[in-house]
């Protein structure tokens, strides 16, 4: 699990950071990348990139300013050349996007307008507070943030992962290797030719827990963005601007990067990483919104466009063991 940063600017591109964009690397979980936010020229980030548009399966979207959905006509446009370099000759996969109200109309409005026609479905999610997607793998919710049009965080906890077969000890008990230890591994429980009954649960290792990311992007304070981040392993905060430009960060529905740091402190994140950098935080100024940050939490990075951040499996079961700063 990676993330990588394809546009780590506030409002309008500049020449060091492109617009919000943000590609959630699932290659070895399911061999997919998710979306977050797709700024403006996200389709010439990722030819920078090893990222595929191709994999691409689902896309979500905080809320619809132009500097979060301005790409998201032309990625997709994009995306459809792509049948063409298929092995098989077949057509993309399908795409789900989703985001708030308006955002199918303003997706086909575009693509309409264009003459463009698809060779993949769009299927559209308009978002609410809540669980919006969930399966055996992964789920994810979203939460209403406070930036002065419908705007939201995004949640993504992986499920936790069975623990592994103790097959030492089902060894010592005079087992082969085979469809038996399947059932085990289920945690089933299994009769044996000698009669023993044995409980599968009992010959598995601790459960690996799952990973948490958040992403929180656009908004001023609220109480939404601590549950959103609640112990996540990666949260994934806009620091728009410095501690010094609070008022101005309050005025526009923004956070500074020692807001951030609060956030992640109170919501016992074990890792901050800034982004939605404003264009007036030029090379080492940028550097002082970590240096805020890092005084409250030290964990603290700053995200640069291309830049990318592994997301290690955990070890084992103990959750209570978290970095506060």
């Amino acid at each position: 699990m990676e993330l990588e940063f394809l546009g780590t600017g506030a409002g309008q591109p500049s020449k060091q950071r492109n617009v919000t964009s943000i590609a959630l690397r699932l290659l070895d979980e399911r061999n997919e990348v998710w979306l977050f936010d797709v700024g403006e020229a996200t389709q010439h980030q990722l030819l920078k990139s090893n990222t595929r548009s191709r994999k691409v399966t689902k896309i979500f979207i905080t809320h619809m300013h132009g500097d979060h959905i301005f790409g998201l006509p032309g990625f997709l446009t994009s995306r459809n050349f792509q049948g063409s370099e298929l092995i098989d000759g077949g057509k993309p996969t399908d795409v789900t996007i989703y985001g708030p109200a308006g955002l199918q109309q303003y997706v086909f409005s575009v693509l309409r307008a264009a003459q463009v026609r698809l060779q993949y479905r769009i299927n559209f999610i308009q978002v609410r507070p809540g669980i919006i997607f969930e399966d055996q793998q992964f789920a994810v919710s979203a939460f209403p943030m406070n930036h002065g049009i419908e705007d939201y965080a995004y949640r993504v906890v992986e499920k936790d992962t069975v623990g592994q077969l103790q097959v030492e000890k089902l060894l010592k008990l005079g087992l082969k290797s085979g469809p038996l230890f399947g059932k085990i591994k289920a945690g089933e429980i299994v009769k044996l030719e000698n009669g023993l009954t044995i409980n599968g649960k009992d010959f598995l290792g601790p459960d690996r827990p799952g990973r948490i990311i958040a992403i929180v992007l656009d908004t001023k304070d609220t109480p939404e963005i601590i549950k959103a981040a609640e112990q996540a392993d990666v949260l994934v905060h806009e620091a728009t601007y410095g501690a010094e430009n609070s008022i101005m960060a309050k005025r526009h529905g923004h956070s500074t990067s020692l807001q951030a740091a609060e956030h992640a402190r109170a919501a016992h994140a074990h890792q901050l990483i800034l982004t939605h950098i404003s264009a007036r935080y030029l090379g080492k100024m940028a550097d002082q919104l970590v240096k805020q940050a890092k005084n409250v939490f030290r964990r603290t990075y700053i995200a640069h466009d291309l830049e990318i951040f592994d997301i290690p499996a955990k070890k084992s079961e103990r959750k209570d063991k978290i970095d506060v700063g």
